[in-house]
């Protein structure tokens, strides 16, 4: 009798220490790092750019800060399907992020696109100032909130020019041309005044449009013609420098608040960080892509300086004419045109 209940009592020893064991290994920081980490599907519709470059930043120091525990994926020029698709997906939690002009987010709340309105910054400084206003900042990350979005940070892209299929020389060269635009009350108006025709279209179809006439040409950024190859269908560049074109990113709500308490402080506080940080990338990524397309054979050029002047004086009262009889809208953008003229 005295071996069995030996023998019992060294049973139960042995599974108490193995039982042990097993909780300290699930509690250290070892077994800790072999958990399955949590998957952060990152999206844009553009690749090799400023956009791009946003996102491998961002999913480099969330994977860093949150010591692996979050592991980030990238899915660049709409792999995950065009943007109104990559925005739903956002908003519904099967994407966890997606970064792109916040034009592309008037569906979600028309007042996204206050920071296009024509005529509002004259240069890189002006515009960095305002968006680091916080009264700007707050307003524009604020939005989206009750549809699914939160918004992580804002960025520059740079000011806009239009590329075309044949050469302008000035701005009655534009008169009938089909020019694909955002879905932008304001960018739709300013192509009108300039005598042409306005065409909303998604981006993954504007360089098949105007490889099949189409279209005439579209209002974007230079960074677009050169990393999309738009060279290809059309060489012909005018740099208006109007409107400035700024990136968002945005966040699925229902993922970050699905997040422990100290994910969700490194996942906002690295997208601001990054979106901070990635300024000189996008000056020096900018101005390459000039020298780029002029030396894959691209023209740049601008318009005589009596027909910019006739060109600003034509669309720099379109924010408040277009947004007069939508008071939110109006009102979002009295107040970034308040800190453009603070911050000239």
């Amino acid at each position: 009798m005295g071996g069995i209940k030996s023998r019992t009592h060294a049973g139960v020893a042995t599974l108490f220490a193995v039982a042990l064991s097993t909780i300290i290994g699930l509690a250290s920081p070892v077994a800790a790092q072999t958990a399955t980490p949590i998957i952060m599907k990152l999206s844009t519709a553009t690749v090799n750019d400023t956009q791009h470059e946003w996102l491998k930043r961002f999913a480099a120091a969330v994977e860093k800060d949150s010591g692996g525990r979050i592991k980030g994926e990238i899915y660049p020029a709409s792999q995950l399907g065009a943007i109104p698709r990559q925005i739903e997906g956002t908003q519904f939690g099967s994407i966890q992020g997606w970064t792109g002009p916040p034009e592309f987010l008037v569906g979600v709340d028309e007042r996204y696109e206050m920071l296009s309105a024509p005529g509002l910054f004259s240069d890189r400084d002006q515009y960095l100032r305002v968006i680091n206003d916080p009264t700007v900042r707050d307003l524009v990350l604020g939005l989206g909130a009750n549809k699914g979005l939160i918004g992580a940070g804002i960025y520059p892209i740079g000011p806009s020019s239009i590329i075309t299929k044949k050469p302008i020389h000035g701005l009655a060269d534009y008169s009938g041309l089909k020019i694909r635009v955002l879905a932008s009350q304001f960018q739709l108006e300013l192509i009108k005044r300039m005598g042409a025709s306005p065409v909303a279209m998604t981006l993954a179809d504007v360089l098949p449009a105007l490889q099949q006439g189409a279209i005439d040409g579209s209002l974007t950024t230079i960074t677009q013609y050169t990393t999309l190859h738009y060279i290809d269908a059309a060489k012909y560049v005018v740099e208006t420098g109007q409107p400035y074109v700024s990136s968002i990113a945005v966040l699925s709500k229902k993922w970050v608040e699905g997040l422990p308490p100290d994910l969700q402080k490194i996942v906002r506080d690295d997208a601001l960080k990054v979106s901070a940080d990635i300024v000189p990338f996008v000056n020096q990524f900018f101005d390459a892509q000039r020298k780029l397309w002029t030396e894959s054979g691209g023209s740049l050029t601008t318009l005589p300086a009596a027909d910019q002047a006739a060109f600003m004086s034509k669309i720099s009262s379109i924010g408040l004419d277009v947004s007069a009889s939508k008071p939110a809208l109006n009102a979002a953008v009295k107040v970034v045109m308040a800190s453009a003229a603070k911050n000239k």
